[in-house]
């Protein structure tokens, strides 16, 4: 059975499928989701949107050279 951490992870892998990394800012990042900040993963009642996942992004995360780089560091601190 798979956890809401490693779903919330392959939705967010998912949504930067097709992203072109490295990925070197903040809005550069929103940008590469489908529909921008507005781009949201959810299980059962755990909703995330990526602008909200943004907030838990520091400067010094950047670059991102994979949409698993960025997955993991949102579900880490996101407490998932």
């Amino acid at each position: 059975m798979t956890t809401v951490k490693d779903q919330i992870h392959a939705q967010i892998s998912g949504a930067l499928a097709n992203a072109s990394f490295p990925i070197d800012t903040p809005e550069a990042l929103l940008a590469a989701f489908p529909a921008g900040a507005d781009t949201t993963c959810q299980v059962g009642d755990l909703k995330m949107t990526a602008g909200e996942a943004g907030k838990l992004l520091n400067a010094t995360d950047f670059p991102f050279t994979s949409a698993k780089q960025v997955a993991d560091i949102i579900v880490e601190r996101a407490g998932l």
